[in-house]
């Protein structure tokens, strides 16, 4: 094992025992600064030298397949590993800053099973979220920001309903973040020619009954998720939106009419995920959803609703609730 692959292993192995989800390495002339995120916050990590920050970007981009020699352009890559017989998909990141190269990694588990009652705060939202799974055809949509949650919400929401009914599903990923069964996952990779819009048309011809796209980010992903919709299909996907008025915004300045989502948009659901009063010393978050379905929908989609925030169905309502059943504390019902 090289210095580099040792490095890596006792950095990895921290911050996977403490149950991190990202590794962030700060490049600066002399040092590099790593920080973890535990629960949400950011915390400090350990500071390595310029040297071997070098050698670990290099060995970090070689084994994930990303080009050495570039170091102008952003790059992604993936990284399979294992700590303890615990399977892990590091999804790398770098970007470019001050003539070096700053790396980011989230840490992926692969062997984590998180039920839908894990993650939710109320039982009642989780229903409402799988009755939506009744539809055979339509838009369901999780927005929120990065790390609240929503590719993890899609997973152990497509598990769930498979266990009770058989479908056939295929997802589109960029990338693909954990290995599930009886799915058919597609990776998204452009330089090979598949990308978002080309793997819905090859999809498409495999008589899906739901389809999973990993995020709507143009227009051309977002028509042709509704198209798919239109066509008898149910359809799945995240949008990066702070809430659901927001949504419907972003998914208009797209390009998509008010008659689209009228006929194809099932529900939109905000994620937003609140630190739990511990019972114990170990700390938990649970998300609690902003829901646009029915009136409240159509309502969004007319641009006659920019603000949800005095409905039950509001991030400030479902903030209180957590807050009067004493799952939350005051600070974090004020601050978020």
């Amino acid at each position: 094992m090289n210095p580099a692959e040792r490095l890596s292993q006792r950095i990895l192995s921290t911050a996977i025992a403490r149950d991190a989800t990202d590794i962030h390495f700060y490049p600066f002339e002399s040092e590099t600064t790593i920080y973890i995120r535990v629960q949400g916050e950011r915390l400090l990590l350990q500071t390595i030298t310029s040297s071997q920050f070098d050698f670990l970007l290099t060995y970090y981009k070689f084994t994930s397949g990303m080009d050495i020699g570039e170091i102008r352009k952003p790059q992604n890559g993936i990284i399979a590993h294992q700590v303890h017989g615990r399977h892990y998909f590091l999804r790398l990141s770098t970007l470019p800053v001050n003539q070096k190269e700053s790396l980011a990694i989230r840490i992926l588990p692969q062997d984590k099973q998180l039920s839908l009652d894990q993650l939710f705060l109320f039982q009642f939202q989780l229903n409402k979220v799988k009755s939506w799974m009744l539809h055979k055809a339509g838009l369901i949509l999780f927005s929120g920001p990065t790390g609240s949650g929503k590719t993890t919400t899609l997973y152990a929401l497509l598990e769930s309903v498979i266990k009770e009914k058989s479908y056939q599903t295929i997802t589109l990923e960029d990338p693909i973040e954990k290995n599930i069964d009886d799915i058919l996952q597609v990776q998204v990779n452009e330089k090979a020619g598949i990308t978002y819009q080309s793997g819905l048309k090859a999809a498409l011809r495999h008589d899906p009954d739901i389809i999973m796209v990993g995020e709507i980010r143009d227009k051309q992903t977002a028509q042709f998720a509704f198209e798919a919709s239109l066509t008898g299909h149910l359809v799945l996907s995240t949008i990066h939106a702070k809430n659901t008025p927001g949504t419907i915004q972003r998914l208009q300045e797209m390009g998509l009419s008010a008659s689209d989502l009228k006929q194809s948009l099932i529900g939109v659901a905000s994620i937003q995920l609140l630190p739990i009063l511990p019972k114990s010393t170990e700390k938990k978050r649970a998300a609690i959803l902003e829901i646009l379905e029915g009136n409240l929908l159509g309502q969004a989609i007319n641009g006659e609703l920019s603000s949800i925030t005095n409905n039950k169905q509001s991030f400030h309502h479902m903030r209180k609730k957590a807050f009067i059943y004493g799952f939350i504390s005051y600070d974090t019902y004020e601050s978020f």
